[in-house]
């Protein structure tokens, strides 16, 4: 089975893969110190609670937004699994042209949340990514990954209104009951969530003025299922697609 690893600032989100079925996958929270042995000691309490051991992990694939965290990643898999892991990055292949000033710049979660946009949807099509921070990815009508947008993530958001208003609660984000509060609690739900949503919808309005017409659009990532419900321009959502752009990934790279 193929081990994709896809480490973000907040979550790290794993699976294995058998062929192109995915078998099983997990999430939990990023430690930044973590070392090789204690993410080996993670994946294999893992691995085990579903009848899995290392040995049914023949290849690996990590893309990381942590630095530290990369060779920590690769150090774990020849450690424990007895093979290299491939790393998304500079000199790996992508199936796809990267029309960006400085390809170098994209980081790993976007170029593979792109590719597997592009398989799925082959383009014109947008990613949106809710995570530490919200990405807009954007496939265009050839195939080809010509850039997106980037603006803070709605947890980031809302720790800092609460942060900066010395009267101001700490809130923690859920749906909002309705656009007119009662109490201060429900006010910011209400400010931050519906706020959020109308500045994706606006973001996306603006790409699709962009690309020159209407183009689909997934939406991914820990935070997706709170925002999207409000939105106007999202429809879909593919908790699975950074695993699948991983294992797309890693099919070119195999040999």
């Amino acid at each position: 089975m193929l081990l994709v690893v896809d480490v973000g600032n907040t979550q790290t989100h794993f699976g294995t893969f058998r062929g192109e079925e995915l078998v099983e996958h997990w999430r939990f929270a990023t430690v930044r110190e973590s070392t090789a042995d204690e993410l080996g000691a993670a994946l294999g309490n893992l691995l085990e609670l579903r009848g899995l051991s290392f040995k049914d992990l023949s290849a690996s694939i990590v893309s990381s937004t942590v630095p530290h965290l990369e060779p920590e990643w690769t150090a774990m898999a020849e450690r424990y699994l007895g093979h290299d892991m491939l790393v998304v990055g500079p000199g790996l292949k992508t199936g796809m042209a990267i029309r960006y000033d400085n390809p170098r710049e994209i980081g790993a979660d976007r170029l593979v949340n792109a590719v597997a946009l592009r398989a799925r949807f082959g383009g014109p099509a947008v990613c949106v990514d809710f995570g530490t921070a919200t990405t807009f990815d954007v496939v265009s009508a050839e195939g080809d990954y010509i850039g997106g947008s980037l603006m803070t993530g709605i947890e980031i958001s809302l720790d800092a209104l609460t942060e900066r208003g010395a009267r101001l609660p700490k809130v923690e984000l859920a749906p909002p009951k309705t656009a007119i509060a009662k109490n201060t609690i429900d006010a910011i739900r209400s400010g931050v969530v519906f706020g959020y949503a109308g500045a994706i919808d606006a973001i996306l309005r603006r790409l699709y003025d962009e690309l020159g017409g209407h183009a689909d659009v997934v939406a991914t990532g820990g935070l997706a299922r709170l925002v999207v419900p409000f939105t106007e321009e999202i429809e879909e959502i593919d908790d699975m697609l950074t695993l699948t752009g991983l294992r797309l990934i890693h099919a070119l790279n195999a040999q």
